[in-house]
């Protein structure tokens, strides 16, 4: 059997079990693919600073992440479609999560709905909202969130206007996925995940089908979905939903300081310094070079955490050294989930939380809620 200990060897088993469309979904990038590769290439360049001699027999990793207990400065961030790349995927993830002691968000464009991942889980999980033209509809998921004791709502706030994600169209991405010459034969050679798909709990929006007209038309929710991405999106909304919402608020999708600021006094108890993986602005900066500037800006005034590109533990290292909480992953969990379900995110978590541990030990660090610059080899 194969040795799987690196985000790297999951991401090639999941290559090979889910349709090329999947796949491509997850690890590619919008248009040129600029920011894509500079979220990788930056964090890669980033040098930390080798400490010897220092008692390193006890390390600890547990913190806190918008208020919320944590065995490591990790959570999962929201990912759609996440149910197709392997059977009931959100409840694989909110569990192996849970297993883990870290959060889990679920997205509003999942598969399995806020309802089945509550049913399956007993540790509350947290909540993306997309700001849709359906005010009606945002303030029916809020409601659902709020139901289902969600600590944390996460609103996502950086695609008002999506992107071209070249690869998408060019594979016929489509969901609930539907077999057509140019992708029968991929799929007709990943037998496993067929039989995975025809026995899920569904295979289309769960937060969505049953909640509109002719909802169980997978053309008709996928049609409305891209009409409701709101242009006119604006801080005033941000505060709309403060005012519904009792629990954490947290602004996923800056990069900008200005726009950090302007959360903060939208009553934002955290921010995810973000750029949509680079799947948004092709030609933005990576998140590791925008991250000291937010933190900057913010000054404390409210929590900082940090997604794009986090394959390893020392990446999740070199973003707490320039001022994050904690970190956010997608690709990584999305390549355990289909690389070996709950098991396989469940070996992510593993791999990260080892990586994290004996970087720490080598750079002489021995609490994450004590890392700082001093880590970093050019301060």
């Amino acid at each position: 059997m194969k040795v799987l200990n690196s985000i790297a060897d999951l991401r090639e088993v999941a290559r090979r079990r889910v349709p090329r469309a999947l796949f491509d979904y997850v690890d590619r990038g919008s248009y040129d693919e600029l920011t894509l590769r500079r979220n990788r290439t930056d964090l890669e360049a980033v040098r930390l600073r080798q400490r010897v001699m220092v008692d390193v027999s006890r390390i600890a990793t547990a913190t806190t992440m918008a208020g919320q207990s944590c065995s490591m400065p990790l959570a999962i961030a929201p990912t759609g479609l996440t149910g197709l790349f392997h059977r009931d995927g959100e409840i694989c993830g909110a569990r192996a999560a849970a297993a883990a002691g870290i959060p889990f968000c679920l997205s509003t464009l999942s598969i399995g709905s806020i309802e089945d991942v509550r049913e399956a889980s007993n540790v509350p999980f947290w909540f993306q909202l997309y700001l849709m033209r359906d005010r009606g509809f945002n303030e029916e998921l809020i409601g659902r969130a709020r139901v289902a004791q969600c600590p944390v709502l996460m609103m996502t706030v950086d695609l008002q206007v999506p992107t071209e994600r070249r690869r998408d169209a060019k594979n016929g991405l489509a969901v609930p996925p539907r077999l057509t010459l140019r992708n029968a034969l991929d799929i007709a050679t990943k037998p496993a995940w067929v039989v995975g798909m025809l026995r899920a709990k569904r295979r289309n929006f769960g937060n969505i089908v049953g909640r509109l007209p002719n909802s169980q038309s997978a053309r008709n929710v996928s049609v409305w979905i891209s009409e409701q991405f709101d242009p006119s999106v604006s801080w005033k909304d941000v505060a709309w939903v403060r005012s519904l919402w009792p629990g954490k608020l947290v602004l996923k999708g800056l990069i900008d300081p200005d726009d950090a600021r302007r959360a903060a006094d939208a009553g934002a108890d955290a921010v995810v310094v973000s750029n949509h993986g680079g799947r948004q602005l092709d030609g933005a900066p990576s998140t590791i070079a925008a991250l000291p500037q937010v933190v900057a800006a913010l000054r404390g005034r409210c929590e900082v955490l940090f997604d794009g590109g986090v394959m390893s533990g020392q990446d999740v290292l070199k973003a707490l050294a320039h001022g994050a909480r904690g970190c956010l992953i997608g690709k990584a969990f999305l390549y355990g989930l289909a690389a070996g379900g709950q098991a396989g995110v469940a070996r992510a978590l593993s791999i990260l939380r080892s990586e994290l541990e004996v970087s720490m030990a080598l750079t002489g660090a021995i609490d994450v809620q004590n890392v700082d610059g001093a880590l970093l080899w050019d301060r």
